[in-house]
């Protein structure tokens, strides 16, 4: 059975975030020479009964769907994380259970990040969205770009809004869910629910009865009913480092978090690396905007991380989009991935030549990322000034802000 690589996410609620912000955030932690791209996609309206192609599977489309900003994998449909128009954002994770994962093609957890964001206007629509489309559709196939092997996990997701957050875990179509309002949350590639349940699969407690997991003389544990073994409770560091920011975490200090290779928050294995991360900051006042702060490129110590607002009209940024190769793509084509296609945009070219240099010139490579870090500052205290001022943003202002920022930091590479 493939381990589930250890990606981290994270949510903190005031009073442990600052100034009555909601600060979310995810490393997504993936193999080492996968692309991740960022893209956006405008709301839409869909044609009666007409179909989404997800990842796999073809599935019946919705009339409307919400403006979305997407960190992915750039050889499939879904994500791994991203945010809507409404302030929803949500990150998957992969785990695994006592049940085995299926092989047969379904819906990706990374496909149902996705559909939750482009259909649900709130963090509790979207893990509604999520359960209904794992009832109707299962979950499974290849988590990789690999055609030598399929890689299975279940799913995890943390979904927010600027009220709320859920934690949802499930195994084939059984779930469960956990409400969250105050104080600091991770999650990582374990299970974490325990016995306080606000929301599960009707038919839950029935099935693993079926199975002889539980027999109703102990309080319902779900990580100990379908965890493998123990280790259910392994993202004790990540919350840590979390929690030592105090009533101050700030995108700032999420950032820090999410940079911490010493705690292993940041992946950097032989097997996996952190491969794209986001930062997310949701006003709790809605006369704010939600900033989205995104990498797209790997290893978030050294990258930086550049603002999104959601603004009508916004400005694509095709420099860290991958290329497309349509229907010809090898993971479109059956049997997939019998080839491996350049995927690499833009702006992860260019950071590869930062990455040689920080490892082959040291005094060129630190001058510049002090560069880089001091250009990511500006851009933190720009946001922060937005979330601070009387008067109402422009759009205007912010209509070309992720553009423009991918544009400098390419800028400083060359």
């Amino acid at each position: 059975m493939a381990a589930a690589p250890p990606s981290y996410c994270f949510v903190a609620f005031p009073p442990c975030s600052k100034d009555g912000l909601v600060v979310f955030g995810k490393n997504s932690a993936r193999p080492r020479d996968e692309v991740q791209e960022v893209v956006y996609f405008a709301a839409a309206y869909h044609d009666p009964g007409s179909k989404v192609e997800c990842t796999y599977i073809e599935i019946e489309q919705v009339p409307k769907t919400h403006a979305v900003v997407l960190s992915r994998p750039s050889w499939l449909w879904g994500a791994e994380m991203g945010a809507n128009e409404h302030g929803v954002c949500v990150a998957n994770e992969a785990i695994v259970t006592r049940e085995p994962a299926s092989e047969s093609e379904a819906l990706l957890g990374m496909d149902l990040v996705r559909l939750g964001l482009e259909r649900g206007a709130t963090a509790k629509e979207a893990l509604d969205v999520i359960v209904a489309l794992l009832e109707e559709h299962g979950q499974g196939g290849n988590y990789y770009e690999d055609g030598s092997s399929c890689h299975t996990f279940q799913s995890a997701f943390l979904i927010v809004d600027r009220n709320e957050a859920w934690i949802l875990e499930t195994s084939g179509k059984y779930w469960a869910a956990e409400k969250i309002t105050e104080g600091v949350k991770c999650i990582c590639n374990q299970l974490s629910l325990t016995t306080k349940i606000d929301a599960e699969h009707p038919e839950l407690r029935d099935y693993v009865k079926s199975q002889g997991w539980w027999n109703e003389e102990s309080d319902f544990n779900f990580s100990e009913v379908f965890s493998l073994t123990d280790d259910h409770l392994a993202c004790s560091s990540g919350r840590e480092s979390l929690e030592k920011q105090g009533g101050d975490v700030s995108a700032q200090a999420m950032i820090d978090v999410l940079r911490d290779k010493d705690s292993g928050v940041c992946v950097d294995s032989e097997s996996f690396l952190t491969t794209a991360s986001i930062v997310s900051v949701l006003p709790q006042d809605p006369s704010f905007p939600c900033i989205h702060y995104f990498t797209g490129t790997p290893d978030p110590s050294r990258s930086i991380f550049k603002p999104f607002i959601f603004v009508d009209d916004v400005k694509l940024v095709p420099k860290v989009q991958s290329p497309s190769f349509g229907n010809d793509d090898p993971a479109k084509k059956i049997p997939r991935f019998q080839e491996k296609p350049d995927r690499r945009h833009e702006l992860y070219k260019a950071h590869e030549w930062a990455r040689s240099l920080l490892e082959n010139d040291q005094d060129k490579g630190q001058k510049l990322m002090r560069i880089m870090l001091d250009l990511e500052r500006q851009g933190l205290e720009a946001m922060e000034d937005i979330l601070t001022r009387a008067e109402v943003l422009d759009p205007a202002e912010v209509v070309d802000l992720f553009y423009d920022c991918v544009d400098t930091e390419l800028k400083f590479f060359k």
